[in-house]
């Protein structure tokens, strides 16, 4: 789940500049020397690039995040067998999407003779195939690159809540953790000692993400992420053997969901599948990029598997008490808290690649503007307002679930789902593409966009049936 293409920070003075970053140019920096012919489709001469494992391994951390741990909770809104098979069905079209991508980038490459595009240059020159979009060409890039920051400073909300809802869970029951890990009775940690509310926490939490965003290069924070990822990959390890050793049987569950939490289960489902920002990137820095298809389908194939298993074991164990994060379900022992404060580690860690993409879209055009001795405060500052604001969005909305639905919805749908076969049908147009290939490319799409007008009115509206509860429970309490 993370974003798209390279960046020239000192570029044109735009607020959507002609290049999008993305944290695998920061980790992962393009290898020097000539770019590879387009028609050799292979860097001639060079040792350097990413290798197939390497390709696989930025793929597999571009996509597994906190949505994989939300994925119980979109079983449950879809049931026990339809959400499986939904998300087996929505993995098939998201590796559709992709591909996609990666061959009109081809095509539309090998066209105007450049190297490699960004996902948002791919979409503009796309345009301008078309004749009567051409003059509008410039707005599909702008266009990508807004969603592509509204979806990263989701990211970073989600984060704040996610942060938040964990810690707190883990300070509330901190006087009666045991080595005791066997499953309570409500299938979740006991809140023992009630502390102040999660939105205090994301205030807490405020100043050490923006100490984090000082950072000036994000190569600095390459151990910590590798850190990070090994202590995720461990907590999910842990996670996966708890459920699977306490399903319950018989069990009970219904087949099929609810048709109006569907939506909720569409969005969290999307936000989990979202990583074709990280596409592009990652096979324009291939030592063989005509190896990339492999890595591909076998790295959304393991993701694929990791999404349906978890989502169903999950919700088999955990049942109508699952929560919007799995980690706010395991038991109150020092193992399964250790696990949450590992798994928020990373997420801490992880904020930082996800704000390198907006940060790198929003503020240099603003920084290229000011006098020299400004451009450092004047960067700092920006990168301040950037966090508070998403610190404020999820203060706003402090239910992980809902945000996790709601930035789906909104914007992943258009980038994963909406975008890709619209693409292919203006890089294509007069060129062949079968009657077959163009039908399938409006059913996606026309289903990406169902599920964003859906998913984003019932996320909406459940957050808003939230609070109002909230506020009537609080007035009942000084009551």
């Amino acid at each position: 789940m993370m974003a798209s293409s390279d960046v020239d920070i000192r570029g044109e003075a735009s607020l959507f500049s002609d290049q999008n970053p993305s944290e695998m140019d920061a980790l992962c920096p393009s290898p020097p020397g000539p770019s590879r012919p387009q028609r050799n489709y292979e860097r001639i001469g060079e040792r350097t690039g990413t290798s197939f494992c390497q390709t696989l391994i930025h793929l597999l951390k571009g996509n597994i995040g906190t949505g994989l741990l939300g994925l119980p909770l979109a079983v449950k809104n879809a049931g026990l067998v339809l959400g499986p098979i939904s998300l087996l069905c929505m993995g098939v079209v998201a590796v559709h999407c992709m591909k996609v991508l990666v061959k009109c980038s081809h095509h539309l490459s090998a066209k105007i003779n450049r190297p490699s595009l960004t996902y948002g240059e791919a979409v503009q020159y796309g345009m301008e195939n078309v004749s009567w979009l051409r003059r509008h060409s410039q707005w599909g890039k702008h266009t990508v690159n807004l969603f592509l920051i509204i979806t990263q400073l989701g990211f970073c909300c989600v984060y704040f809540v996610f942060l938040s809802d964990n810690i707190k869970q883990v300070v509330e029951a901190a006087n009666a953790t045991t080595f005791n890990c066997h499953m309570n009775y409500t299938n979740q940690t006991q809140v023992l000692v009630p502390s102040f509310d999660s939105r205090l926490y994301m205030l807490c939490f405020l100043p050490f993400f923006i100490l984090l965003v000082f950072t000036p290069n994000l190569k600095y924070l390459t151990p910590l992420s590798l850190v990070a990822n090994l202590v995720m990959t461990a907590s999910l390890f842990l996670i996966y053997f708890y459920s699977l050793m306490n399903i319950p049987y018989p069990i009970t569950l219904p087949k099929v969901g609810s048709a109006k939490d569907y939506p909720l289960f569409f969005g969290t489902a999307i936000f989990a599948f979202e990583g074709i920002g990280v596409v592009l990137p990652l096979e324009n820095k291939m030592q063989k990029p005509q190896t990339f298809i492999p890595v591909l389908y076998l790295g959304m194939g393991i993701v694929t598997f990791l999404y349906i298993s978890l989502g169903t074991i999950g919700y088999m164990c955990f049942g109508e008490h699952i929560e919007g994060s799995i980690t706010l379900n395991l038991p109150n022992c020092w193992t399964y808290q250790a696990v949450k404060l590992l798994y928020c580690f990373g997420i801490f860690i992880t904020f930082a690649l996800q704000f390198y993409v907006p940060a790198e879209i929003l503020i240099p055009p603003v920084v290229a503007r000011v006098p020299a001795r400004w451009e450092r405060p004047v960067d700092l500052l920006l990168r301040s307002l950037l966090v508070v604001f998403t610190c404020a969005l999820a203060i706003l909305i402090p239910e992980l679930d809902l945000v996790i639905s709601l930035v789906g919805s909104v914007s992943s749908s258009f980038l994963a789902l909406i975008f890709p076969p619209i693409l292919q049908i203006l890089v294509f147009q007069g060129e062949g593409l079968s009657p077959l290939s163009t039908a399938r490319n409006v059913v996606i799409s026309l289903i990406g966009f169902v599920g964003f007008l859906t998913g984003t009115y019932i996320a909406i509206e459940q957050i808003i049936a939230r609070n109002g509860q909230k506020e009537t429970f609080s007035t009942y309490m000084v009551q």
